[in-house]
């Protein structure tokens, strides 16, 4: 299985107006391609609706990707509420059909919240709840009603390369795990994709970024649309956790 042939989940954490042929290239995939995209506005939904991004939602809603809100978890330590709070905003000025806890704990202590969490996604209508863990957590994370799809590894291809899966992982569906490799040299994009696939994730995502926001970058497998309009002269946005 090449990056091509793999289903993506991509963070794409750069300014539609500022790169509107990345978000092109991620609709022109489509769903069989894209397992789904993270949006991410301001480390969250910011304090207003964009409407740069309720456009490039709505185009990739209509092309049947799933998309998710980013929300950062703080491993554990944001309230409750607070988190609740902005997944609503995603849903309410988004459309997302799902929640990307990101920086999720990995430690058993933390179960009880996130189950708290996912189950409150779910009554807000959260058809997929992803838990970016970044690290291999406690097996007790791959529950199914906890989680629909848990972020295992991220990282660099450095990092990934030599990565060594615990055996639990081995218990379930690939489609439960998911990989995020960033700065990876354009001549092993197919080898990443190939290694993803081999170590049973599912969905997986491998970008030639790399600094303080490597998720600036479309990942590699996407075709580019041949009309798409050039990058725009604008401020990137501020660092984003991935």
């Amino acid at each position: 299985m090449t990056v091509t042939e793999s289903r993506l989940l991509v963070p794409l954490y750069v300014h539609p107006a500022v790169d509107p042929a990345a978000w092109q290239a991620v609709a022109a995939a489509g769903p069989s391609a894209v397992r789904g995209v993270v949006l991410n506005i301001a480390d969250g939904p910011g304090p207003a609706p964009d409407p740069a991004f309720e456009q490039a939602a709505d185009r990739l809603r209509a092309a049947g990707i799933t998309l998710l809100g980013y929300v950062d978890t703080a491993y554990g330590r944001r309230p409750h509420a607070e988190v609740v709070a902005e997944l609503l905003n995603y849903r309410q000025w988004y459309g997302t059909d799902g929640v990307y806890f990101d920086q999720a704990a990995s430690h058993a202590d933390a179960l009880p919240h996130y189950r708290r969490l996912a189950t409150a996604a779910r009554a807000a209508g959260c058809a997929t709840v992803v838990l970016g863990h970044g690290v291999h957590p406690e097996p007790a994370y791959a529950e199914p009603e906890l989680g629909d799809l848990l972020v295992t590894f991220e990282g660099s291809w450095t990092e990934y390369d030599a990565l060594v899966l615990p055996l639990w992982t081995g218990h379930h569906p690939a489609t439960r795990f998911c990989h995020l490799v960033y700065d990876v040299p354009a001549e092993r994009a197919r080898a990443a994709g190939a290694l993803i696939a081999s170590r049973r994730a599912g969905a997986g995502c491998a970008v030639a970024g790399s600094g303080a926001n490597p998720w600036g970058v479309p990942p590699y497998g996407l075709p580019a649309p041949a009309d798409a309009p050039p990058p725009a002269a604008a401020t990137a946005l501020p660092h984003l956790r991935p």
